[in-house]
């Protein structure tokens, strides 16, 4: 959760917890719209007079003329209007020379591609999820979440020059232009791709079918597979021109695919479905036809060349780089979800789950039948929980004030009108935080019969909120990649002072299903808590 919480929730939480959420963000629609709703919404106005343009463009990497709604010229300027969007919604990591680092990896990746004469733009988002997504006119960006995983420069190349490759080969244009059927116009569509590539398909297609029916139909399609594999084939030609093994496009995919193996593993052992993740390798599909193709593109570029995985360097970089939950937006720790800045804390009921989205909190039962959302009440909704349940639309029904751990708080249940008049059943808990801010803690199922069994354990969850201990600020301390000379004892003897299992720190270095051991003394990535 971010300090200023917005109504919204991960798709990958499920269609039960997005409908308590719908529920909320509809208290207080005046204030608290989406805000890639806000800005998608008022880019479709314009749809109906962009969507017959277009012209005749040569391709820079086919250099086969295409028609595109998209000059050159123009897809600079679309990707410039977008990527202040990305900077609204994502936060760039706050650490200069790790920025630095990555942007003069990835300008000298670009100034070796198709089109070296774009002002590339590279940044590090401020994210836990494992991504990197692109923009048409040459905005590149990776989440610290995708650095984590990498072993080496080479690695973070091949990343990159397959997200250079979407641009160079000018696949996000292609994109827009695909969507002229569906009514969208040049920048719309640039934005919603770039929804599509960062947040996953469904992330995409929800925030999209927010605002049109049309446009969600119209643009759940990703990149095609083919252009999948031509940005692949380009990423791994553009590492060749700069000297890096071409392999490693194949040695990122295998990365990716260990850590979708490895959650498979953990949801398994856990007597849960494996999910389907919200990643760059989910968005960014590999079979092993496609996967043997990249080996044998690899293999004709890398000849006799000489390679520089330039390894030290990478890990440097990433040295002190956090890991996992950021505090700006909330800690998870086991049962705990702790946030230090809004002085916060809740403790979720043993077997149930915490997912925290940047913004709101679900605390989701292990049946996954029901669910308490946490999220913040923007101030315009009411100076008093009072009048704030009755904008919500709270009607018939009791409502209690009590204190919680020395909170003032209000619960109402009962029937609440919605803002298109529906009338339904509805539990809702407001309270006013330490800081004065108020929030808002609804229950959540998906039947009656549900609600009812899992009420006591949802009433634990809510009547665990509470204003940061001092046990909790102690528990409360960011996690950090620091580095470590690999020990005889292996990664069972990392394990005893890294806060990651081995199984974990096995993933994090890349040797979660080689079967194979770093090796003696070579430096490794550990996850510790800050002091």
């Amino acid at each position: 959760m971010k300090a200023t919480v917005k109504a919204t929730v991960k798709p990958a939480i499920g269609q039960m917890a997005q409908a308590a959420s719908a529920q909320l963000a509809q208290a207080w629609p005046r204030w608290q719209a989406r805000a890639p709703q806000r800005w998608v919404a008022g880019l479709l106005v314009t749809a109906s007079l962009l969507a017959g343009c277009g012209s005749t463009v040569v391709n820079p990497v086919s250099g086969r003329a295409e028609r595109s709604v998209m000059s050159l010229q123009q897809e600079v300027e679309e990707g410039r209007k977008a990527h202040q969007q990305v900077l609204k919604s994502t936060t760039p990591v706050d650490d200069p020379a790790l920025q630095a680092y990555v942007t003069a990896l990835g300008k000298k990746l670009a100034a070796q591609s198709h089109r070296a004469e774009l002002d590339w733009h590279f940044t590090v988002l401020d994210s836990p999820e494992v991504n990197a997504f692109a923009l048409p006119g040459g905005y590149v960006y990776v989440t610290r979440g995708i650095l984590a995983y990498m072993e080496n420069e080479a690695d973070l190349a091949g990343v990159m020059g397959h997200e250079i490759g979407h641009v160079t080969a000018r696949h996000g244009a292609q994109r827009a232009t695909r969507q002229q059927t569906a009514g969208i116009g040049v920048l719309a569509a640039t934005v919603l791709g770039v929804l599509l590539e960062s947040q996953g398909v469904g992330g995409a297609a929800d925030m999209a079918g927010q605002v049109s029916q049309n446009v969600a139909a119209g643009y759940v399609a990703s990149y095609s597979r083919e252009q999948e594999l031509q940005a692949d084939e380009l990423g791994a030609e553009y590492l060749a021109r700069n000297r890096y093994d071409p392999k490693h496009m194949v040695d990122v995919i295998q990365v990716l695919k260990d850590q979708e193996q490895f959650a498979a593993d953990q949801a398994r052992a856990q007597g849960r479905q494996p999910g389907t993740g919200n990643n760059w390798l989910a968005s960014h599909p590999s079979n092993e036809q496609r996967l043997q193709r990249i080996r044998d593109e690899a293999a004709a570029l890398t000849g006799d060349r000489p390679v520089d995985e330039n390894r030290a360097a990478f890990l440097r970089a990433i040295d002190g780089l956090v890991f996992g939950d950021s505090p700006s937006q909330g800690l998870v720790r086991g049962q705990q979800f702790l946030h230090p800045s809004l002085d916060i804390a809740l403790t979720a009921p043993a077997g149930w789950t915490l997912a925290n989205d940047s913004e709101s909190l679900t605390v989701m039962s292990p049946a996954r039948d029901a669910a308490l959302i946490l999220q913040s009440v923007p101030t315009q909704a009411g100076s008093s929980h009072e009048e704030i349940l009755r904008r919500w639309g709270a009607e018939q029904g009791r409502t209690d004030a009590k204190r919680i751990n020395g909170l003032s708080a209000t619960r109402f249940s009962g029937v609440r009108r919605n803002a298109k008049g529906q009338r339904g059943q509805a539990e809702l808990t407001l309270i006013t935080s330490a800081k004065g801010q108020v929030y808002a803690l609804a229950y959540a199922a998906k039947d009656a019969a549900s609600l009812q069994a899992q009420r006591a354990a949802l009433t634990q969850a809510e009547e665990s909120f509470r204003a940061l201990t001092a046990q909790d600020k102690q528990l409360a301390k960011p996690w950090k990649i620091s580095l470590r000379a690999f020990p005889p004892g292996g990664f069972a003897e990392l394990a005893k002072s890294s806060v990651l299992s081995e199984a974990q720190l096995k993933l994090l270095n890349g040797h979660y299903s080689s079967g194979t051991a770093p090796a003696a003394k070579s430096l490794v990535k550990v996850v510790t808590a800050a002091p």
